[in-house]
């Protein structure tokens, strides 16, 4: 059995590829960076390890590198393979789809079975954006059967892999957290759903989708951007600071609220996993840091985003996100020198009603005076009981 990861980066060797290989898959990975695939291709394994209590480390063997920018070994690699995932980022995943169509063409003319495609992306839509990628460029009298012949499968990746250097000088070395589940979306695989330890499958997914980007996702960028507010380097050491613990928790416990409301299921088995991710928060071993967990705001500042998302939807369940909006305007101070330009963001880019945009703005402005985090809670806690009876 051949298995496919697009994408050699933390992700797919720290997490996917890993429960395929356990399953018995043999894994080709494709990616442009030549010193991985170079290194891939020399040893046929990796090892990953497990930043846990006591740290081990675990081998990932039958793997072989597939270059990236070699179109023809790319093409091969997708018709060929019986199960492929990608994890690249949105610019690259659109910048690879016809890359990704030619192999489907090519697997079409050898009349091969249709291909699933695990698509392991912090990306809302994730599935419609990829499949409308592929059909542009497939030709026109081929783009009516995609849908036919191949399953965009959502995943929601909850596994924490923040070292984005080689570690001890290996290039193929990483250190990941030990949580290890990876929820798919049910609903979207064409024919049997491969049987890997480890791979979830759900239905109907949004719930879980949302779960990884509005709590899981909105909760790691409120801890990072107020962390950066107190001038905290890790991850682990701004949850610890009492004051960002307490407004990371307010936040994720109205978007727990939400998501439960939202979807009929019981607050406290959302609110659990909200609990989990604080103490996975914590994790000393990973390293992570708030500048990497807070970079590239403004993506994280769009609309239906972690920060956007939870906010717009709070309001539409009857709960009053004050805190989410704190966390919003520590993102927004990342992006914005003065209160025009943060206008312009929350009204243009962020899709923000009025009043959650002038919630937004007001903790904008206490950041930009340079107000303690304590004096900024103080005040939100005054518009939550304002708010109380009234909707966002």
């Amino acid at each position: 059995m051949k298995f496919v990861m697009y994408g050699a980066g933390n992700v797919g060797r720290g997490f996917i590829a890993p429960l395929f290989s356990q399953a018995g898959y043999d894994v080709g990975f494709i990616d442009i960076n030549k010193e991985v695939i170079n290194e891939l291709n020399r040893r046929r394994e990796y090892e990953y390890c497990i930043a846990s209590g006591e740290p081990r480390r675990i081998t990932v063997r039958s793997v072989s590198g597939i270059d990236g920018s070699d179109e023809k070994s790319v093409a091969e690699a997708v018709s060929s393979c019986d199960i492929m995932a990608v994890s690249l980022g949105a610019a690259a995943l659109e910048r690879v789809a016809p890359l990704i169509a030619k192999g489907l063409l090519k697997r079409w003319a050898y009349k091969r079975e249709p291909l699933n495609i695990l698509i392991c992306e912090n990306l809302k839509d994730s599935a419609a954006l990829l499949s409308g990628w592929i059909s542009a460029a497939l030709p026109p009298q081929d783009r009516p059967g995609l849908s036919g012949k191949c399953g965009f499968v959502e995943a929601a990746i909850g596994r924490m892999i923040p070292v984005a250097i080689p570690v001890e000088g290996d290039p193929l070395l990483l250190s990941v957290e030990e949580y290890g589940f990876l929820p798919v979306d049910k609903d979207a695989f064409i024919g049997d759903i491969p049987n890997v330890p480890g791979l979830v499958a759900h239905s109907p997914f949004a719930f879980y989708e949302e779960r990884k980007l509005y709590l899981h996702n909105m909760g790691h960028a409120v801890c990072a951007y107020l962390g950066l507010t107190r001038g905290h380097k890790f991850i682990w050491q701004s949850i610890a600071d009492p004051v960002i613990r307490l407004a990371t928790m307010c936040a994720m416990t109205e978007s727990a609220a939400t998501l439960s409301a939202r979807y009929q299921t019981p607050f406290h088995q959302v609110f659990d996993h909200a609990e989990d991710l604080l103490l996975r928060f914590t994790n000393k071993l990973l390293g992570d840091t708030c500048e990497r967990v807070g970079r590239d705001p403004m993506r994280k500042l769009a609309a239906g985003d972690r920060l956007a998302g939870p906010l717009s939807i709070c309001g539409t369940m009857g709960i009053h996100p004050v805190y989410i909006a704190v966390g919003f305007a520590a993102a927004l101070v990342t992006s914005a020198s003065c209160a025009e330009e943060a206008r312009r963001i929350v009204a243009s880019h962020s899709g923000l009603t009025e009043n959650q945009s002038e919630l937004v703005l007001m903790f904008f402005e206490l950041f930009k005076r340079c107000e303690p985090l304590e004096v900024i809670l103080q005040e939100a806690e005054r518009q939550k009981g304002k708010l109380r009876g009234a909707i966002v």
